[in-house]
């Protein structure tokens, strides 16, 4: 499975919500097992961006004094994690 696929994989079945994006990586490479380097996860991130499946990762929660990062689906995202798992790719 290619990172973009692995990132919508695990989107969809766990929660990520972080610091910052190298602790989200971490987190993300616990959850998944898997050896994916953080450029790869990096890119995979830029492209799910691009493309609208995943929100916006950089969130300011109200009252919150740092940023967060988050890994959420969009409804697009949603459906295309759903194809990715039931064929193993996208």
């Amino acid at each position: 499975m290619d990172a973009k696929a692995l990132v919508l994989a695990t989107a969809f079945r766990h929660v990520i919500d972080e610091p910052n994006i190298e602790a989200g990586f971490e987190r993300f490479a616990t959850v998944t097992s898997v050896d994916v380097g953080f450029d790869a996860f990096r890119d995979a991130i830029a492209a799910c961006l691009r493309e609208g499946l995943i929100r916006e990762p950089i969130r300011l929660p109200e009252g919150a004094l740092q940023c967060h990062w988050h890994l959420e689906l969009t409804p697009a995202g949603v459906a295309a994690a759903r194809r990715c798992t039931a064929t193993a790719s996208c």
